[in-house]
């Protein structure tokens, strides 16, 4: 057991992808069910605790960050959300471009009509949430705001330690079992048929969002130069230690002192980059929400037969997503997870669709993780600039 903790989980979801085509193409269909089961269970036991998800990491997000250092903490707040929302608007607008001709005749009859297609397991357990995904929201915004406005310790600190249990349930148990639920539905796919399309539609949407990354962060860099009148060349090489570390870990929490380290060294005053790192490595994935912004499109358009969610769908869905992302998790993978609710409620994606959501975003979640750590660099020379324009008053006391 203690090897298996050992293996990175990107190797363990290859494995387990790998393994569920190869025994999904002989083995007979009652052992297929087998694994199938347990892919439903988790299934339903993962739809009961994105709700609790939500609350526990976006209530003490919100109550932190609304309690922290007045003017700099909000203008800090709103850069990172503005950045967000436009990484992920950028990406759906991309990919109504790209994504028609990389996908062209690619359609997947096991989302569109999994009921007909796909095995069921032996046994159903249904775990029904305590609410909703939305009202989730709605009292995850109430609490964070609320707890704020009153400065309730007691209840911050509850909350706090609610997050960590949560953090706990996704460390210790979902995270881990994840590569055995991707196990059985890739089974699952494989004896449906659909298993090499799909693979297709991974490496070519893999490779547009790779693509993205690095434009999203030229954009951010490029900004930030002008705005500084520096180099924005000389600034990405600046920032390249972290991005490298980034790709390693997988976390921009553990990549902080790499960071920081590279931020001042762009010229940022330390001061700034002390307050806006750590605080940009808990609310700015920009390179998150590209990842899963572009894969949510491309498996809706697979879903919809060639069509792409309304204007109005896909703004409600980055909106929402942008404030999701300001308190997903630190562990790998944990974006997609608190995302999973709005992929269901939003968009409506069914079982199938949310587990290859996780197995495209994990693949790629070093290379997300490095372009949400590069951006900091680049915002915090952006509110560096703005602190120094509008609130040269509060330099010292930032």
């Amino acid at each position: 057991m203690s090897f298996y903790k050992k293996i990175p989980l990107l190797a363990k979801l290859i494995l387990a992808v790998t393994l569920g085509i190869v025994l999904g193409s002989f083995l007979p269909t009652s052992i297929i069910r087998g694994f199938v089961t347990f892919s439903s269970i988790f299934s339903s036991f993962l739809g009961f605790t994105i709700p609790l998800i939500i609350v526990g990491f976006i209530v003490p997000g919100i109550s932190q960050v609304s309690n922290n250092a007045g003017k700099l903490l909000g203008l800090s707040t709103g850069v990172a959300y503005v950045s967000t929302l436009i990484a992920g608007t950028f990406a759906f607008l991309v990919a109504k471009v790209a994504l028609p001709n990389l996908l062209a005749n690619s359609t997947l009859q096991t989302f569109q009509n999994p009921e007909d297609l796909m095995l069921k397991g032996y046994i159903e357990f249904k775990m029904t949430p305590i609410f909703d995904v939305t009202t989730a929201l709605i009292i995850s915004f109430i609490l964070g705001i609320g707890i704020s406005a009153t400065k309730s310790d007691s209840l911050k600190q509850g909350f706090n330690d609610f997050g960590e249990i949560i953090e706990k349930l996704l460390s210790s148990l979902i995270i881990p079992l994840l590569p055995f639920y991707i196990l059985g539905v890739f089974m699952n796919i494989t004896a449906s048929g659909e298993v090499f399309k799909i693979l297709k539609i991974f490496a070519l949407v893999f490779v547009l969002i790779i693509v993205l990354h690095f434009v999203i962060i030229a954009i951010q860099y490029t900004v930030a130069g002008s705005m500084n009148k520096r180099n924005p060349f000389k600034m990405l090489v600046k920032i390249l230690p972290a991005y490298m570390t980034a790709i390693g870990t997988q976390s921009s929490a553990a990549t902080i002192p790499v960071t920081l380290k590279s931020t001042k060294n762009m010229g940022v005053d330390k001061n700034i980059a002390n307050f806006t790192i750590p605080l940009f490595a808990t609310i700015h994935l920009s390179g998150s929400t590209i990842t899963l912004t572009t894969c949510a499109s491309a498996v809706y358009w697979l879903q919809h037969g060639a069509s792409f969610p309304s204007a109005v769908v896909m703004v409600k869905f980055i909106l929402l997503l942008g404030v999701t992302m300001v308190a997903a998790p630190g562990v790998p993978g944990g974006a997609v997870m608190a995302a999973l609710g709005l992929l269901q409620s939003v968009l409506g994606f069914n079982e199938i669709m949310l587990s290859l959501m996780i197995a495209l975003y994990i693949t790629q979640d070093s290379f997300g993780t490095a372009c949400n750590i590069s951006g900091d660099g680049a915002l915090s020379a952006i509110v560096d600039r703005l602190n120094r324009v509008f609130f040269k008053k509060d330099n010292q006391e930032a």
